[in-house]
């Protein structure tokens, strides 16, 4: 069997919005800086659907790449929101909504430093420490902003996959 189970066509249909989901939410609050609800919708994607959420994270992150061009940023998300979805992986027992704010909070940390690693490797060092500290500020407001809406909305967001689950997916 394949790393990654197949899937049925209601999954497929169902995966596909969800990664659109992710879109159009992700630009809802794109005004905000680093505010996005995509690190929560992630980890309940992973905690719903294990590891067949790797369809939805890299649906999205080609999306993303159509919208907004294949920039270097590009190949920061194709390994950055992997590891949200291994941290969401390797804790999916937990179910309490702080535990799960914490997390996202704490990746929300982690992003500037897991992006500097790309631009660390393409353009040395010096860039990637650079690139990092000058985005500690919005790496506050990451954490922050995951925290803030994981802790208000994990347990509604939660049922609501639970229902879709229940309908939708065999």
């Amino acid at each position: 069997m394949s790393p990654v189970a197949r899937l049925h066509i209601r999954e497929l249909a169902v995966f596909g919005l969800l990664a659109a989901l992710l879109c159009v939410s992700k630009f809802a609050l794109s005004g905000l800086p680093n505010i996005e609800p995509v690190s929560l919708l992630l980890i309940l994607y992973t905690l719903s659907y294990g590891k067949k959420a790797l369809y939805i994270l890299y649906a999205w992150v080609l999306f993303e790449g159509l919208l907004y061009g294949f920039g270097q940023w590009f190949f920061s998300y194709l390994y950055v929101w992997l590891a949200l979805w291994g941290l969401a992986m390797l804790f999916r027992r937990r179910t309490g909504a702080v535990f799960w704010a914490v997390v996202s909070g704490f990746y929300g940390l982690l992003f500037g430093p897991l992006c500097a690693l790309s631009w660390g490797v393409l353009h040395g060092p010096a860039a990637g420490f650079s690139y990092w500290v000058s985005g500690i500020p919005f790496d506050i407001a990451h954490a922050v902003g995951n925290f803030i809406l994981a802790l208000l909305l994990f347990r509604p967001l939660r049922r609501a996959m639970d229902m879709v689950n229940r309908r939708l997916c065999p």
